[in-house]
């Protein structure tokens, strides 16, 4: 599994529209996707600025394979509805998620 990890800097007032669009526009376009497995968004209560994105892909590959032309129009139907309100992609890193033995018999 490989983690999408971005944090998205918005205005404190448009944190709740931001989570509320994104589960509008880009979820959905997402689960067109085989490799899309979830996404979770994660508040930081020190920092009303601030949403942090956790979305979970099979393989980099099947992530990777999402269309550029998909991708642009998402964010277009997205910043669109967003109106004047300011948010940008502070930070992108990428994860691989390893599984350990877990439980009595390690």
């Amino acid at each position: 599994m490989v983690i999408e990890w971005l944090r998205i800097k918005v205005a404190p007032e448009a944190r709740e529209k931001y989570i509320q669009k994104d589960a509008e526009i880009w979820t959905p376009m997402l689960n067109r996707y085989p490799g899309f497995l979830g996404k979770e968004v994660w508040l930081n209560p020190e920092k009303a600025d601030e949403v942090v994105l956790i979305i979970r892909w099979r393989t980099r590959q099947e992530w990777s394979s999402v269309p550029i032309e998909d991708i642009t129009e998402t964010e277009k139907q997205f910043d669109e509805a967003m109106g004047d309100t300011s948010h940008q992609i502070v930070e992108s890193l990428e994860y691989q998620v390893r599984k350990f033995p877990q439980g009595r018999n390690l």
